[in-house]
């Protein structure tokens, strides 16, 4: 089942559940051209949670609440995806780029509760209705990603004009582009130019 955020932008998911995570974080306008904003209408916006949350069931194995967004939901959700943005930021200082650079972004607080299930196995499940749910998985997801120390592979591509969400798999995660073929070779490129340009004569 296809993460729709992430696969238009030709990229493998997170594993897991942490692939909500990174779904979400794909759903802002990238790319040339540049595709929609998922959470910019309501009826995208409800098309991508209906699918996102239906994948996230088959990846954790677990039912899913059925969520029905309004539109005040969808001002939450880009408030939490800017948050999120502005986490994976570089260390430099960038910010999150794309549309998300306008929206003032929120740290969200949601509901979990911990349920023992027939064979002793204890889950965590979230807690809420509409962006609060999904705020719920999300932040539960993070959590276990934290824990298992994949987190810090979640990352954005630092071609400020891509900005698309990857999961790096690279052995040392070293990664910084989405996609070297596109992104980083593009970078080095005009880096290569620009210090040409700069070089004193004779040199």
């Amino acid at each position: 089942m296809p993460w729709s955020a992430s696969t238009r932008y030709e990229v493998d998911p997170a594993p897991l559940g942490l692939a909500l995570v990174h779904d979400l974080l794909n759903t802002i306008s990238a790319g040339r051209p540049r595709a929609a904003d998922l959470l910019d209408d309501l009826a995208e916006a409800q098309a991508w949670v209906d699918q996102a949350l239906d994948c996230w069931a088959h990846e954790a194995g677990q039912a899913v609440s059925q969520v029905r967004l309004t539109e005040n939901d969808l001002e939450e959700l880009r408030g939490l995806r800017a948050e999120l943005r502005r986490l994976l930021a570089a260390p430099d200082g960038d910010g999150p780029g794309g549309d998300d650079a306008d929206v003032v972004p929120a740290v969200h607080v949601a509901a979990a509760a911990l349920r023992v299930e027939r064979n002793g196995r204890v889950v965590l499940e979230a807690r809420g209705q509409g962006w609060r749910y999904v705020a719920a998985l999300v932040l539960l997801e993070m959590f276990q990603a934290q824990q298992a120390d994949a987190w810090r592979r979640l990352k954005i591509c630092r071609n400020a004009r891509c900005a698309t969400a990857f999961f790096d798999r690279s052995r040392n995660n070293s990664g910084v582009w989405h996609s070297t073929k596109t992104c980083g070779n593009v970078e080095n490129l005009r880096a290569h130019r620009a210090r040409q340009r700069v070089r004193p004569a004779g040199l």
